[in-house]
């Protein structure tokens, strides 16, 4: 049997989300995940981040729906891309791909939505109408190159990649989650090359922070650099809440410089 996942932005007491489940279930047999239906509304970043960290926990074969869609109706493209023996079905806006490019064999195609749609064809709804028939579509063993054409490329989130040089390691704040710990797009194996103390430079000034390896490794109250569970840089506060006693969000641009030598 099949696994599906859905992440989508239209709130758990919405009755979106059950009417994506009721034609999935009326037209496969499938094992139905929820990854999250409370993804902040229209913020594909956000989603993108989400649906990146939860995907490579699950097997292969899953295939990964996500809906936020604030383009529906528009002549954005529907897409399904094999990408790591996992497939992503969901709007060409940038949500699909940070997950799908974990793999360099991603492939991607556009939807047929004439052949697949379910009428009447609603122009606000394309989770339910579009994307929910194609995942159940995969899950009964139809190859991805039949849902229709190639797709030229995928539309790119404006994500600029951590960097790194001399004495510094530059990154962007993906995601916050409800501890308030924030996790950056620095690759968590920079850390083996830094030393302990570093400075966390932000929109909100210069603070001194240590490099950790768990969350306790902190000072009650004082931050930590550690690597999280999803192999990125999290920046946490012991007994508190990173985002708060730092004044940072998701999207705020951080760089965490040193001049000693990783023993220090």
């Amino acid at each position: 049997m099949s696994i599906i996942t859905l992440l989508t932005d239209f709130g758990s007491s919405s009755p979106y989300a059950a009417q994506m489940k009721a034609v999935l279930l009326g037209l496969c047999r499938a094992t139905i995940v929820d990854i999250t239906h409370d993804a902040p509304p229209h913020d594909i970043t956000h989603a993108a981040y989400l649906l990146r960290a939860a995907a490579p926990a699950f097997p292969a074969g899953t295939i990964h729906l996500a809906v936020v869609d604030p383009g529906v109706g528009t002549p954005r493209q529907p897409l399904a891309v094999a990408s790591g023996g996992q497939f992503f079905v969901g709007p060409d806006n940038g949500l699909l791909g940070p997950a799908a490019r974990a793999s360099d064999q991603a492939r991607a195609f556009v939807i047929d939505v004439d052949r697949f749609a379910r009428r009447p064809l609603s122009s606000t709804f394309h989770g339910r109408d579009v994307f929910a028939p194609v995942a159940a579509a995969l899950a009964n063993g139809l190859p991805i190159e039949a849902v229709g054409p190639p797709a030229a490329s995928l539309v790119e989130l404006p994500w600029e990649p951590a960097a790194r040089g001399p004495g510094w390691l530059r990154g962007r704040l993906l995601y916050c989650d409800r501890f308030g710990n924030l996790v950056t797009n620095i690759p968590g194996t920079w850390l083996n090359d830094v030393p302990r103390r570093l400075i966390l430079q932000s929109p909100r000034g210069r603070i001194p922070i240590r490099r950790g390896r768990t969350y306790a490794d902190g000072a009650e109250g004082a931050p930590v650099a550690i690597v999280g569970s999803d192999g990125m840089v999290e920046i946490a506060v012991f007994a508190g809440r990173a985002a708060e006693a730092l004044g940072l969000e998701a999207g705020d641009e951080l760089v965490l410089s040193f001049t000693s030598n990783p023993s220090s």
